[in-house]
């Protein structure tokens, strides 16, 4: 499948605001894999579906998750982590993706894991610094992502952490896991 014909088949499941997220994901993203020596086509058609599923009922993706038997902890955090999860397997189902290295990228996108690939790197910072996102610290997290990948996502993890502890939030075990993961490398 090529570039066009993913967009084709993603852009119905997205406004428009979030298909220009996505094409500004999918460049992001191909810049870091030719950096970072990642399969570009691969994190190419991660990146074009890793919002697959972002606009679907929450009841759906609540619902995808039992009958997959995915973590039942994602149901007790912020529903925005369950379009990632959802979104992988949806592909595969919808689309026909059997890729794991994409649908792990598109899994993971949002929480990241511990020893991510990395095309699921490339992925999970180009949602965080693609050129439509507006944000204090996010210049910093794309100045570092020109130097070190993995300092780059700490970085992005310790801006989401911080953001939402200032708000009260529960931070989700798994993004804990990756900050963890990447700084005892």
């Amino acid at each position: 499948m090529n570039r066009d014909e993913a967009l084709q088949l993603v852009k119905p499941h997205l406004t428009d605001h979030r298909y220009e997220h996505t094409i500004g994901v999918t460049d992001t993203a191909i810049e870091l894999a030719k950096m970072y020596g990642a399969d570009v086509k691969k994190t190419e058609i991660a990146a074009i579906f890793h919002d697959y599923a972002k606009f679907r009922p929450k009841d759906e993706m609540r619902q995808i998750v039992k009958e997959h038997g995915l973590s039942n902890d994602l149901l007790d955090y912020s529903t925005e982590l369950l379009h990632a999860p959802v979104g992988a397997i949806l592909v595969k189902r919808e689309i026909g993706i059997n890729d794991e290295d994409i649908l792990n990228a598109i899994h993971y996108h949002t929480s990241g894991r511990p020893n991510m690939t990395i095309i699921e790197k490339c992925v999970f910072l180009a949602d965080y610094i693609e050129p439509g996102r507006k944000f204090p610290g996010v210049e910093e997290v794309r100045e570092l992502s020109r130097e070190d990948l993995d300092k780059a996502i700490v970085q992005s993890l310790k801006n989401t952490v911080n953001f939402l502890m200032k708000k009260n939030q529960p931070v989700y075990p798994a993004t804990l896991d990756t900050y963890n993961n990447l700084v005892k490398a």
